[in-house]
């Protein structure tokens, strides 16, 4: 199971977790809070309205654990967080595409001048792993489209 950059929740917050959590440790927290809002646990008296909102708590809640209960796809999460924090701390200096890009034969990778005088690289082997890349030079970052 493939982790897609659908959403932008925090899965951690729905869990009432941190990342610095372990996986015990986050099962418990899902495990509380799915006992807690699982539709079949809900006392008959609770309107309507406030039914719909603990069924649709309890589908985060579950969401979450998909994604943060797997190694694999909470490891792609962190990333995802991480490169997101990057993006909301540096100074995003544009958004290009890498075909956009000038090709170095002879180093095997990409290059863009930054307005600083630097430049960003992209190497020839990072091209499907990489997103954000840094000015080599100053503290700008372009995101390749």
């Amino acid at each position: 199971m493939a982790f897609e950059r659908i959403t932008q929740k925090d899965w951690y917050k729905i869990l009432g977790a941190k990342p610095s959590d372990s996986p015990a440790e986050l099962k418990r927290k899902y495990q509380k809070l799915a006992l807690l809002y699982h539709p079949d646990k809900q006392k008959a008296d609770v309107p309507a309205g406030e039914v719909e909102e603990r069924v649709q708590r309890f589908i985060e809640i579950d969401q979450a654990w998909k994604i943060l209960g797997n190694e694999e796809t909470k490891k792609e999460y962190d990333l995802q967080q991480h490169e997101d924090n990057l993006t909301k701390e540096w100074p995003l200096h544009a958004q290009i595409y890498l075909e956009d890009m000038s090709w170095n034969e002879d180093e095997q990778c990409y290059t863009l001048s930054c307005r600083c005088g630097g430049n960003y690289t992209v190497f020839k082997s990072e091209t499907k792993d990489v997103s954000l890349v840094c000015c080599d030079t100053c503290s700008l970052v372009i995101e390749i489209l």
